[in-house]
This record gives structure tokens, C-alpha cells and sequence, in this order.
């Protein structure tokens, strides 16, 4: 009989590291099923491999982000949470006899699913890294589910998160690799850089509407950085944030749409492409981020990033210098009074600092790893279900 592991997440970037490590795992054990249940957004890293989904999927107000702000949960229960999570309870009972191995990636949230199964499960602690505070701080809940004898491991994001876990009694705690840097080879889209000045990445982050308006304030910063210097810019958008979009954002912004993406103001153009998200982050020399995933990914790739907070709910200040601590030296965090002005300096300067981005293109490997995490988890994961990882028979 085919073992059948359970996928579950919370979240854009955590749906993008249960969808690799569900890719590489059924490529390199094509004998293995994957169900997911993303429990935040629809999904679409999952619904892109054809996997199928195990309950409804919804977008809501916060977009998973609950926590940055009370109000945020009220904005959901009006949206549907409630409902929307007592249907993914019930999926998940009902479906709970017929699963080998779940694997929770995220935080407390996924472990809770995980254990409702009655399953066997893994923790891919995702969202949270000893690097934050010098130690991993876990709530007591999500502490107490890490130590039930149903969690057979619990891997982390880089290898000083590990130790810290394992140093403290977490003796299932391993680094296996992280995954998003895997898949990030260029596309071969024509994004028509030259060789007249640096190359700059926008990256206004993945969840609309706030993404929108995270590019207004990129924009300002393009335009700011342009008085400085000779410089290139390309915006890499979701698909959420349409052309009629850029046009209305253009006109409230004073810039100008020339269609196919291109936005100008004086003598500033910046450039918008959906799907090359790739060749944008491979080919520039510094982003200016108000995103996740893609600021990780930038300095695993070796970049420097400025980062500009916004009004959230994601990319607040609060959680830009999170980030900054998560990353280290690569990512340096610009917040108001002048925020626009000392970031487009402070880039400009970056750019012409040799010594330091020889230093960024070091750093990445230490904060975010090496390609190849997706597979390293994956043989991890399938490990617990030929062994049942120590713990009594194997599970397959």
C-alpha cells in the first residue's frame, strides 16, 4: 500500500516550502502520495503541482497575518474564518485514518492540525529562527506539541536554530536544508537591462491589496535613487496586481502608464513583470524589499536589500526589523521620519561598496543555506516513514 503523507501550512511562504519538499519528495519516491490542506489563502503552490487540496480554501482580510494586529482577527471571523476553519477540522477527521505521516510546516497553527490527525508527524519550524532573539523562543503550546511522542522530528530553517532546540532537550531538532532557494533558475525573460547603470529589484511583496501599495512607496524610493545615480529598475508583481492596477496607481501617484508595464515619471522608469520573478532576483545587484520570501531568497542568492516599512498588515516596522535580525548584515531596515531619502542613499552607497557585497554574497549561505534544502527534507521526511524515526514500526 502507498504511504500517503498530509501537507499543512499557514501561509504564502509556507506553501511555497510544503509544495518543494512535496515536489522533490514524490520525484525522488514516486510510490509516495501527498495530500495538502493550506489553511491560509487558496493554495495555488500546491494547486500548481496538482496536488489536491484537502478542504476549501478562502482568502481573508488579514491574509493569514492575524497576529500583527487584534483587529485583524475581527476582519476575519467577517470573512469567514470561523466556518472556513471548522470545514478544514472536519476534512481533516474525516480523512484521518487513511494518512501515514503528516508534516506541519509553519507554527503552532499546522502542529495543531497535525495532531488532531492522531498521526504520526513531522515540524518544519518554518516561520521562527533562533537568529530572532540568539535562542528559539517557543509559546508553551507549540513546545508541548514538539515534545509529544507523536512528532517523530522536528526540523528547522538553518542549522544554529538546531543546536539551539537541541542544546535545550529537542533531540529529534535537525537541519535538513531550507527550500527556497531551489527552483530559482532564470526563465530567460527579455527584461531588457544594459549595461547603463546598477540593477535594481522591487519587490513589493505577494499579498494584494497591500502589494499595491507597497509599490507606491517603492516607486518614491526608484524615484529618489534616481537623482543619485544612473540606475535600473524592475519591479517583479503577483498576479493579483493587474494592469488596470498599475494604470489607477500611476494616476494617483502622478506617474505615468505606457502600458506592458512601464511606468514613468521625469526621467525615472520602472518596469513591471509578472512571472519573472527569477531573472529579476538573478540578475539584479541590490532589491529594495517590502516582501517575505523574496528578501530571504535575496540574500541566500547573495544580494543586499533595503528595506522601507509600510502600514502592513505584513510589512510593518515591526516586522521589517524581525527581518532584518532573522537575515543580519545583509538587510539593512529604513524607517520614517525620512525614511525615502536615507534609503536611497544609504542604496546608492551599497552599491559602490565593493568590500560589502563581497560580504553579502558570503553571508547568504550562512543566514539562508544552499540550493538543494527541498530534497534534503524530503529524504528526511520519507527516512520517517521507513524507520517510524525510532520510535516503533516503520509506517509505510
Amino acid at each position: 500500500m502507498k504511504p500517503r503523507i498530509l501537507f499543512i501550512s499557514n501561509g504564502h511562504g509556507e506553501d511555497l516550502n510544503g509544495s518543494r519538499i512535496l515536489a522533490a519528495l514524490t520525484r525522488l519516491y514516486p510510490h509516495c502520495e501527498a495530500l495538502a490542506l493550506p489553511l491560509v489563502g487558496e493554495g495555488l503552490a500546491y494547486q500548481s503541482l496538482g496536488v489536491p487540496l484537502l478542504a476549501p480554501t478562502r482568502t481573508l482580510p488579514s491574509g493569514g497575518l492575524i497576529y500583527t494586529h487584534p483587529l485583524n482577527w475581527l476582519r476575519d471571523l467577517g470573512g469567514g474564518l470561523a466556518e472556513l476553519t471548522l470545514r478544514q477540522i472536519w476534512a481533516t477527521w474525516q480523512i484521518k485514518e487513511e494518512i501515514d505521516f503528516c508534516l506541519a510546516v509553519g507554527d503552532l497553527v499546522p502542529l495543531l492540525f497535525a495532531r488532531l490527525t492522531g498521526r504520526p508527524f513531522g515540524a518544519f519550524l518554518v516561520s521562527t529562527s533562533a537568529y530572532y532573539e540568539g535562542y528559539l523562543e517557543l509559546p508553551a503550546p507549540t513546545a508541548l506539541l514538539l515534545r509529544s511522542p507523536r512528532c517523530r522530528r522536528i526540523w528547522t530553517r538553518d542549522a544554529y536554530t538546531a543546536r539551539d532546540l537541541q542544546r535545550r532537550g529537542f533531540g529529534r531538532a535537525d537541519y535538513a536544508g531550507y527550500p527556497i532557494l531551489d527552483g530559482l533558475e532564470p526563465q530567460g525573460v527579455a527584461l531588457g537591462w544594459d549595461g547603463a547603470g546598477g540593477k535594481i529589484a522591487l519587490f513589493p511583496g505577494s499579498r494584494a491589496p497591500e502589494a499595491l501599495g507597497n509599490l507606491a512607496r517603492l516607486l518614491a524610493l526608484a524615484r529618489e535613487m534616481q537623482g543619485l545615480g544612473q540606475y535600473q529598475f524592475r519591479a517583479a508583481l503577483v498576479s493579483a496586481i493587474t494592469e488596470a492596477d498599475l494604470r489607477a496607481l500611476a494616476k494617483s501617484q502622478n506617474w505615468d502608464y505606457l502600458g506592458a508595464g512601464l511606468l514613468r515619471r521625469e526621467n525615472c522608469e520602472v518596469g513591471c513583470y509578472w512571472g519573472a520573478f527569477n531573472d529579476i532576483l538573478g540578475a539584479c545587484d541590490l532589491a529594495l524589499g517590502m516582501a517575505g520570501t523574496a528578501v530571504e531568497q535575496a540574500v541566500g542568492l547573495g544580494k543586499p536589500v533595503v528595506q522601507i516599512p509600510g502600514p502592513g498588515p505584513q510589512f510593518t516596522y515591526a516586522f521589517a526589523e524581525a527581518q532584518t535580525r532573522l537575515l543580519g548584515p545583509s538587510v539593512t531596515t529604513v524607517a520614517a521620519p525620512d525614511g525615502i531619502p536615507r534609503a536611497a542613499r544609504l542604496a546608492a552607497q551599497i552599491l559602490a561598496d565593493e568590500e560589502y557585497l563581497a560580504f553579502c554574497r558570503l553571508q547568504g549561505a550562512e543566514r539562508v543555506g544552499a540550493p538543494g534544502g527541498s530534497a534534503g527534507l524530503a529524504r528526511a521526511l520519507y527516512a520517517c516513514l521507513e524507520t517510524g524515526a525510532g520510535d516503533g514500526e516503520p509506517l509505510k
